[in-house]
């Protein structure tokens, strides 16, 4: 793939789920914006031929893109069997051989790790904590397994956390080397929701372990 507005179309064939659960934080990473990260961390060499996972994949957006920019094997890693479903369906469709789907939670990183082994590169999406009735320790959790299975990490969250998130990973013997700002569109998922699209900061990081 040569354009990553080519990767961004294909990228836009992944659905939402089609039941999320609030308390999981279900939203669909925008194409554009899954886009934009995958390019980036392919640039970086972190896809390529390398091992990746895709904790909380909900139904597969970076895990699909990161199997779509040639790694050598994609472990997209989530609790919700409906969501692997649909993310297994659409790598079928695409003739995605080097992804592997694994209904898990990431709090049993331990046992994860023994099934995928130490990867090249996590990419993740972990729940904001920001909704009443999700788990407002869920971001570090993820963090946490981040930090146990990839080398590098490239990791979502709300822009105002960011100096939380870099004193995190520093805490877990990372060390944050790029990290930019972007608008995360929000479209009307949980009847909770009053508008259609509501828009919120996030900051993505990478960060490398050694």
């Amino acid at each position: 793939m040569r354009r990553k507005r080519q990767l961004e179309m294909l990228l836009e064939r992944v659905p939402p789920h089609p039941r999320p659960d609030p308390g999981l934080e279900q939203y669909l990473t925008p194409a554009p914006l899954a886009a934009e990260v995958l390019w980036a961390a392919r640039d970086m060499g972190d896809i390529g031929g390398r091992t990746v996972a895709d904790l909380g994949c909900g139904t597969g957006i970076l895990g699909i893109g990161a199997a779509v920019l040639g790694a050598e094997m994609v472990y997209c890693v989530d609790v919700d069997a409906g969501a692997l479903e649909l993310a297994e369906g659409v790598a079928e469709d695409l003739g995605l051989g080097n992804i592997r789907f694994i209904e898990a939670d990431v709090r049993d990183y331990d046992d994860l790790v023994k099934v995928t082994g130490r990867v090249d590169t996590v990419i993740q999406n972990p729940p904001f904590g920001s909704q009443e009735r999700a788990d407002r320790g869920a971001d570090r959790v993820f963090m946490e397994a981040a930090s146990a299975m990839g080398r590098a990490v490239y990791s979502f969250h709300m822009a105002g956390s960011e100096d939380f998130v870099r004193r995190y990973y520093e805490g877990l013997g990372g060390r944050v080397t790029h990290r930019f700002r972007a608008e995360f569109p929000i479209r009307r998922t949980y009847s909770f929701h009053r508008m259609e699209v509501s828009t919120v900061d996030v900051v993505v990081v990478r960060v490398v372990f050694v």
